[in-house]
C-alpha cells in the first residue's frame, strides 16, 4: 500500500499547468502563426470577444502584442485581459479587411472602433413588373423587378422626391390591386398628381415616356431633360396648345423646386459621391455623410462611432468606411475630410466588392473641399448637441450608480413588464436605456408560449421571459449584457426572476431591482426591492426617481402597445372564424366563456355544450375542428 508521501507526490505531479493570459498567451500563439494575411480575435475569460483585428502578416502583427511597451494604456488593458485567441487565414489583405469589418459589426468588440447606428436606407423603386410602372418607396432586400434609386438619407428625403416626381411627371403610386379595380380616375388624377393610365386617360406608351423622363431626372440628366421640355413647351405654345404647354411649365417648376430646395449647391464636378466629414471633441466623434446621386443631394446623416480617446480622425474614418459600406451601395467616389491610413487598402477592398474602381479623395481646394467643409461643420454642430444631451443623461446614470451601489456607471439598463387581459394575448417586453437615452432599436417583445402556465400568472410570465432572454444571452456572445435589470413589480416578481437567473447560473452578472407602485398606485411613492437589502423609497421630486419612473412608464407603454396590437390582430383573424356554424354572436359567447380561442381549442365536448347557444352537434363540430 503506498504511503502518504507517494500520494502527495503523485498529486503534485498531476497539477494542471497554470492558465496563460496576456503576453504569455499571445507568445504561445505566435509560434505557430504563418506569415499570411488574416483576421484574429481576442477573448476574455467569459468568452466575450475583446478585439477583432486584420493583418497583412499575421505572425508579425500578433507578435506586437507580446509586450506591453509601445501600446496605450487602453490596449495594454486589452492585452492583459486576453485568455484566448482565434485566427482566420484570408486570401488577401483586402479580403481580411472586409472580414474584419463584418466581424466587428456582428460581434461589437469592446476595444474596436464601432459603427453603432447602422440602419438600412430607403430607396425609390420604379417597378417594372407591370405594364404601367409604379413608383414607390422601398426599404430592404431588392427582390422586386425594377430600378432602384438611392440611397436616400431618410424617409423624409424619399417622400419629398416622390412628391416632386408625382407633381412633375404624374406617375402612379397605387398598388396593382387598386389599379386593376379602378373604373374612373381617382383624386390623385383630379389634383394633377397622376396621369391615370388605369382608366386610359393616358396611353401606356405615353405613360412610359413619363417614366423615362422621371428616371432621367433621378439619374442626374435633369439639365438635358429641362432643355428638351422647355423646347417642347415653346412648340406647344406656338401651336396654341396652351393646356399642354401649361402642363410642361408646371413640370419644369416642380423640377426646379426640388433642385433648389437644398441649402447646398448641387455639384458640378461630380455626379455620384458620398461626402464624409468628421469632428472629434471630448473623446467622442461625429461622422457626417452627405449623399449625392445623379448630381443631387439626397440627404445627410450623422453617426457617432464608439472609439477610444487615443484614436485619430483618420483611424476612425478607416474603421467607419470599412463597416459602413458592408451593406450599402458604394459610389464611384468617397470624398473625406481627413487622410486615411489604409486608403489604398480600403479602395482595393471596395473596388473588389463592386467590381469597378472606387476612389477615395481628400480634396485640398475647389468645390469638393467646400462640401467637405460643410460636412465637418454639420458634424461639429451635431456632436455639440449630442454631448449636451449626454451630459444630462450622464448625471442621472451617476445617481443610479450611487443609489443601487454599483461599481461603475451603468451603460445598459433593461426594464421589463408584462401585459395581458385575463391571461389572453399575453406579452412580455423590455426596453433599453443608456448614456445616450432610450435605445429603441434594442426594444424586444416576447409572446408568452408556455401552454402549462396559468392564464394571468404574472410570476410565471416573468419567469418565461427571463428564461428565454438570458438563455439567449448565455448562448450568443455577440449580445450585450445589461448592467441593471428593472422589473415592474414587487417582492414576488423579484423572487421569481432571482430564482430563474440562479437556475441559469447568471445571477451574479446583473443587478436586479424591482420597482413597485406606491399605495393606490400613487406615482412618487414607489418602493424599491433588491436582493440582500431592505426595501426602500426615495424622496419625492428627486431627479433619479423621475428618471426611473420614466423608464418604468416607457416599458409599460411599450408592453401594452404591443399587447393591444396583437389583440387587434387576433380580433380580425380569430381561429374560430373557420368553423362552420359559428357566427359573431356564438364566437363572442365562446370567447367570453373560455377567455380565449386557446381555451376553446382545449375544451372538451361536454364543456362546449355548457355555452349558451351551442348544441351537442355544434359542440362536436367545434371539437372536431381542433382535433382532426
Amino acid at each position: 500500500m503506498p504511503d502518504s508521501s507517494d500520494i502527495q507526490a503523485d498529486m503534485a505531479n498531476s497539477k494542471p499547468e497554470p492558465k496563460l493570459y496576456g503576453p504569455e498567451l499571445i507568445q504561445k500563439f505566435v509560434k505557430t502563426l504563418p506569415h499570411k494575411p488574416g483576421v484574429y480575435r481576442m477573448f476574455d475569460d467569459n468568452g466575450t470577444v475583446l478585439y477583432v483585428g486584420k493583418a497583412k502578416d499575421l505572425k508579425k502583427r500578433v507578435a506586437a502584442y507580446t509586450k506591453y511597451k509601445g501600446h496605450t494604456i487602453r490596449i495594454q488593458r486589452m492585452i492583459r485581459a486576453a485568455v484566448d485567441m482565434e485566427f482566420v487565414i484570408a486570401e488577401s489583405e483586402a479580403a481580411a479587411l472586409l472580414l474584419e469589418a463584418s466581424l466587428i459589426k456582428r460581434l461589437k468588440p469592446r476595444y474596436n472602433i464601432l459603427l453603432r447606428d447602422d440602419k438600412s436606407f430607403p430607396y425609390i423603386l420604379v417597378r417594372k413588373d407591370h405594364p404601367a410602372a409604379q413608383v414607390t418607396k422601398h426599404r430592404g432586400a431588392r427582390k422586386i423587378k425594377g430600378d432602384y434609386y438611392g440611397p436616400f438619407a431618410s424617409a423624409g428625403a424619399v417622400n419629398r422626391t416622390l412628391d416632386t416626381l408625382q407633381r412633375a411627371f404624374r406617375l402612379r403610386n397605387c398598388t396593382d390591386s387598386i389599379y386593376e379595380s379602378r373604373t374612373r380616375p381617382c383624386l390623385q388624377h383630379q389634383i394633377k398628381r397622376c396621369s391615370a393610365p388605369c382608366t386610359g386617360e393616358i396611353s401606356i406608351d405615353d405613360y412610359n415616356v413619363l417614366i423615362g423622363d422621371a428616371e432621367d431626372f433621378l439619374k442626374g440628366r435633369s439639365d438635358t431633360l429641362r432643355k428638351r421640355l422647355t423646347a417642347e413647351m415653346g412648340e406647344q405654345a406656338k401651336a396654341l396648345n396652351f393646356e399642354k404647354a401649361a402642363e410642361l411649365r408646371d413640370r419644369l417648376h416642380a423640377m426646379a423646386k426640388v433642385s433648389g430646395r437644398s441649402d447646398m449647391v448641387n455639384p458640378t464636378t461630380f455626379t455620384d459621391a458620398d461626402i464624409i466629414g468628421i469632428h472629434s471633441a471630448g473623446g467622442q466623434s461625429c461622422v457626417q455623410v452627405f449623399f449625392f446621386r445623379g448630381g443631387q443631394n439626397w440627404g445627410t446623416n450623422s453617426y457617432f462611432p464608439r472609439h477610444g480617446k487615443d484614436e485619430s480622425a483618420g483611424q476612425i474614418l478607416d474603421a467607419f468606411i470599412a463597416q459602413f459600406y458592408l451593406n450599402k451601395p458604394i459610389p464611384k467616389q468617397i470624398i473625406v475630410s481627413d487622410e486615411l491610413p489604409s486608403k489604398r487598402l480600403i479602395e482595393a477592398a471596395l473596388s473588389e466588392r463592386v467590381e469597378r474602381k472606387v476612389e477615395i479623395l481628400t480634396p485640398l481646394r475647389g468645390e469638393k473641399k467646400k462640401l467637405v467643409g460643410q460636412a465637418v461643420k454639420n458634424a461639429q454642430e451635431a456632436l455639440a448637441r449630442k454631448q449636451s444631451e449626454t451630459a444630462a443623461q450622464g448625471k442621472l446614470l451617476t445617481h443610479v450608480k450611487e443609489l443601487f451601489e454599483l461599481e461603475d456607471v451603468p451603460q445598459r439598463i433593461e426594464v421589463y413588464d408584462n401585459s395581458h387581459i385575463q391571461g389572453t394575448n399575453a406579452i412580455g417586453a423590455f426596453i433599453v436605456s443608456g448614456p445616450e437615452g432610450l435605445q429603441k432599436r434594442d426594444y424586444r417583445t416576447f409572446n408568452i408560449k408556455d401552454e402549462d402556465a396559468i392564464p394571468g400568472d404574472d410570476y410565471g410570465m416573468m419567469r418565461e421571459v427571463f428564461r428565454r432572454r438570458f438563455s439567449r444571452l448565455v448562448k450568443d456572445d455577440t449580445l450585450e449584457w445589461p448592467d441593471i435589470v428593472l422589473i415592474d413589480g414587487g417582492k414576488g416578481q423579484l423572487s421569481s426572476v432571482t430564482q430563474t437567473l440562479e437556475d441559469l447560473g447568471v445571477l451574479n452578472r446583473v443587478t436586479l431591482v424591482a420597482i413597485a407602485k406606491g399605495p393606490d398606485r400613487n406615482a412618487g411613492r414607489e418602493t424599491f426591492f433588491m436582493n440582500g437589502k431592505a426595501p426602500f423609497t426615495l424622496p419625492p421630486r428627486t431627479p433619479v426617481l423621475y428618471y426611473l419612473q420614466r423608464l418604468r412608464d416607457e416599458a409599460h407603454r411599450f408592453a401594452i402597445g404591443t399587447h393591444r396590437a396583437r389583440r387587434k390582430k387576433e380580433m380580425k383573424t380569430n381561429p374560430l372564424d373557420g368553423i362552420a356554424g359559428i357566427g359573431p354572436r356564438r364566437k363572442r359567447e365562446l370567447l367570453a366563456h373560455f377567455g380565449s380561442a386557446k381555451g376553446v381549442k382545449s375544451a372538451a365536448v361536454e364543456d362546449l355544450e355548457r355555452v349558451e347557444g351551442v348544441s351537442q352537434k355544434l359542440a362536436q363540430t367545434i371539437y372536431d375542428y381542433f382535433h382532426e
